[in-house]
């Protein structure tokens, strides 16, 4: 995927989606969750896309279409990754492409990452806060991820270029660390609520899917349920859109 024009990526997606469908449905965890998957996987954008597509057009063939509009993207996994595999075997043997360097604008502009950054750096310390009582462990975890992205936020002040990939993977690496706090804090019930949630809306798609696909997404789902249920901001500069 070329550098951070994923951020429009789960727009572009969803609005995709809806006009296939022929109608607007509320984004669910799972959906957000799948399309993560893609992203971190470096699909791009027009592969998933064109998935989607082969996806609609193998459901409308079905007898299961009748009536019963495609609800979810949890369907065009397969699709998905088929259309990846797809691009890679049509690359294999092609000679090197030559591209005229060009000097890309930043996505967003220096105010907006520094909003995103601090209005995130603020909600952690109102968490922090009201964690310290009850769990101060992870009180003092969401408290120094606050301290760093209070440090990431003075970056933007710089008359320097900013470097958005380093500024994502210590996004990346921030994230991990808060979550193998909240799965630490997590009880067992409560991993097992999510755990079982992610089942019933699987149900209907798992046999469509691989082990690894379903490994991937379940541990996206838990980590955006994990964040939702600490009150937690995702810190990915995926979801500054």
């Amino acid at each position: 995927m070329g550098t951070f024009n994923y951020f429009n990526y789960f727009t572009e997606i969803e609005e995709h989606f809806w006009r296939k469908r022929g109608a607007h449905l509320l984004v669910s965890p799972l959906d957000w969750a799948i399309v993560e998957t893609w992203q971190r996987a470096g699909i791009p954008l027009d592969v998933v896309l064109r998935g989607i597509d082969q996806a609609f057009e193998s459901y409308q063939r079905s007898r299961r279409s009748v009536g019963r509009p495609l609800k979810s993207l949890a369907y065009c996994v397969d699709a998905v990754l088929d259309a990846a595999t797809q691009q890679k075997d049509s690359e294999v043997g092609a000679g090197p492409e030559v591209k005229r360097p060009a000097a890309a604008p930043e996505p967003f502009s220096r105010d907006e990452l520094r909003a995103f950054v601090l209005r995130n750096a603020e909600r952690l310390a109102r968490s922090a806060d009201k964690l310290r009582p009850t769990d101060p462990e992870l009180a003092r975890h969401v408290g120094q991820t606050r301290a760093t992205l209070a440090e990431i936020a003075r970056l933007f002040d710089s008359p320097a270029q900013l470097d958005l990939e380093d500024i994502e993977r210590r996004m990346t690496v921030l994230e991990q660390k808060l979550v193998a706090a909240l799965t630490a804090a997590a009880d067992e019930q409560a991993l097992l609520t999510i755990r079982r949630e992610l089942d019933r809306h699987l149900a209907p798609y798992r046999r469509r899917m691989t082990a690894e696909q379903l490994s991937q997404l379940e541990r996206q789902y838990t980590q955006k349920r994990l964040f939702e249920r600490f009150d937690l901001p995702r810190l990915s500069l995926f979801y500054l859109t």
